[in-house]
């Protein structure tokens, strides 16, 4: 008996293999008529045991003989992190990794991603992968067609002006009293940056997204196990496992009353979402009241949606008794939660990655500390953060944005920061079920259905084509151009103007009618830490026993570069960055 269960198994194993070795034979025969250097891999990237186990898996076969070839260096989730656009100058604009699963074409050329940002129709988000964001609903992530025009057109407005200024007044009062907790250590210095940064940006979230306001404290405390859960450490526990859930789903760990941690995450799920239904008719009442609303991002995205179903009184009885509603109604409520987690974990974590990154980068360039810092002396003249308006204060920052952005016809603030440390490191797209043409260097490339094209963001970024000699260098002034003035007496700060980089070079927030409609909330959040944190202060390493700072300089870049793919992309180890602030 036992021996047919072994020799069923290992039969098992031999048609796995022999299955896949077929379908990478046949993807191959596919994949070379493109016409763009081939990689052949033997396992595909959405191979979801893969992506767990390989990177334990991978250092062993660093060890083999043929371990440093292409299948160590392209079968790793995230291999883009750390190869610094290496690939497309060793392979050229564009190549094709063949897998048993699907054939991917990765993309480093501006005039082609532009194309394949703006043909939306034609290359596809491919919905099967994000699909399993729908945890609390559908949302503007996860739908194609008529659905997602609708729900682009109220989410988009519910990102306004009046939502902005939550964000700005809420991210200047968090990082005040997180830097009075970091001055507190005095010269021991803070090793805690990047955990204080991500209570920072979920208070902002909770705030400007739900109208829960909460003090700063340190994240170190941990979930309360008895009594009611608020809802930031419902958020909390939801984004800190949002693979978990996005795995299991709500429904199932709502049920589990063991083991305690995936209790505790089920019970979060079900408060989150009681918390999310209680503002839901709380506006409700309001709107029927005709009274104003609160302006958080929740409340803005009901009452847009509210407008929207103004549309819906279209709608008709069919002959068979079902009601037919037009497709450009609003949002149903399971729509309104699924958006709203979906803000959630698309922005926190990415708002929180990147200004870990930036606050690390400017202990390592005390010159850039400066050059901003005289930018703040001068526009904010006023000591009292009270002073400190979004209306006047957020337009006139240009090295402050430049640390993290450029403008395009002041409007579109994209990041100097998210050019190399970009936390989302690509969107996936496909040709969908029908073939594709793309021009890429004067030559056509004939693509095939069902293929994926993931237009390669982080080594687009880096390309000297567009970027240099120093293109893998932080160096946030490059954004900035003095222009000319007629008034002679006008400072240099006021001749200064964003540089606008080649269409499709710098695309940090993807392009095209897909793009992030989140960008300015986390500009702005952005913008207002760097004011709070550094008017008056400056950051750098606690320096060790003898050592010399240029020395510290080099092992706080060291950390910074020590980054890898975990859920985003970030920083491995940021805890062995010891940094102090100091008055300036």
């Amino acid at each position: 008996m036992a021996n047919n269960l072994l020799v069923t198994f290992l039969m098992s194993i031999v048609g796995w293999v022999l299955y896949c070795a077929y379908c990478l034979a046949l993807n191959y025969q596919v994949a070379r008529k493109v016409g763009v250097p081939l990689i052949v891999i033997p396992i595909s990237p959405e191979n979801v045991p893969w992506i767990i186990a390989g990177k334990y898996l991978i250092p062993l076969f660093k060890c083999l003989p043929f371990g440093n070839g292409s299948f160590t260096r392209f079968n790793r989730h995230g291999w883009q992190t750390t190869d610094n656009g290496k690939a497309h100058l060793d392979f050229g604009d564009a190549f094709i990794t063949v897998t048993p699963g699907k054939n991917w074409l990765y993309v480093c050329n501006a005039e082609a991603l532009t194309d394949i940002f703006r043909r939306g129709s034609d290359f596809p988000r491919t919905l099967e992968i994000v699909e399993m964001l729908n945890v609390f609903g559908p949302s503007v992530s996860t739908v194609e067609g008529p659905a997602w025009q609708k729900q682009r057109k109220i989410t988009a407005s519910s990102f306004n002006e009046r939502n902005m200024k939550l964000v700005w007044d809420e991210s200047l009062r968090q990082a005040i009293e997180m830097l009075a907790w970091w001055k507190l250590h005095d010269r021991k210095g803070v090793r805690s940056t990047a955990r204080n940064i991500s209570t920072l940006t979920l208070h902002v979230l909770s705030s400007a997204g739900f109208g829960k306001s909460y003090p700063f404290q340190d994240s170190s405390e941990a979930v309360k196990e008895v009594g009611p859960m608020n809802h930031r450490d419902a958020l909390s526990l939801i984004l800190e496992n949002a693979m978990v859930i996005l795995v299991f789903g709500p429904k199932f760990l709502a049920r589990l009353s063991r083991p305690k941690k995936l209790a505790q995450l089920g019970q979060a799920t079900v408060t989150f979402k009681k918390y999310m239904t209680e503002i839901l008719e709380e506006e409700k009442i309001l709107m029927a009241q005709g009274k104003s609303g609160k302006g958080n991002l929740m409340t803005s995205l009901i009452r847009a949606s509210d407008k929207g179903s103004e549309v819906a009184h279209a709608s008709k009885i069919t002959n068979d008794g079902s009601l037919v509603i037009h497709a450009q109604g609003g949002l149903t409520e399971n729509e309104i939660y699924g958006n709203m987690f979906v803000f959630n974990f698309a922005g926190q974590d990415t708002t929180a990655q990147t200004l870990i990154f930036t606050i690390h980068l400017l202990a390592a360039h005390p010159e850039v500390q400066d050059w901003m810092g005289e930018e703040l002396q001068y526009y904010l003249s006023e000591d009292s953060p009270s002073n400190w308006s979004y209306e006047e204060v957020f337009p006139r920052l240009k090295r402050c944005l430049a640390v993290l952005s450029k403008s395009i016809l002041s409007q579109i603030l994209q990041f100097e920061t998210l050019r190399l440390y970009d936390p989302v490191i690509g969107v996936v797209k496909s040709t969908a079920s029908r073939p594709q043409t793309l021009a890429l260097a004067g030559k056509t490339l004939n693509l095939p259905p069902d293929m994926r094209v993931n237009p390669n963001i982080l080594a687009v970024h880096v390309h000297p084509r567009y970027w240099g000699t120093d293109s893998l260098q932080w160096r946030p002034s490059r954004w900035i151009v003095s222009s000319f003035t007629p008034r002679p007496q006008a400072n240099q700060l006021e001749r200064e103007h964003f540089y606008t980089p080649p269409e499709g070079c710098f695309v940090p927030f993807s392009e095209g009618v897909r793009s992030c409609p989140g960008r300015k909330f986390a500009q702005v959040e952005h913008v207002a830490v760097m004011v709070a944190l550094f008017r008056e202060h400056r950051v750098q390493p606690v320096l060790q026993v003898g050592e010399p700072m240029e020395q510290a300089l080099k092992r706080i870049m060291n950390v910074v570069d020590d980054k890898g793919m975990v859920l985003l992309m970030q920083m491995l180890h940021p805890e062995k960055a010891i940094l102090e602030w100091r008055k300036r």
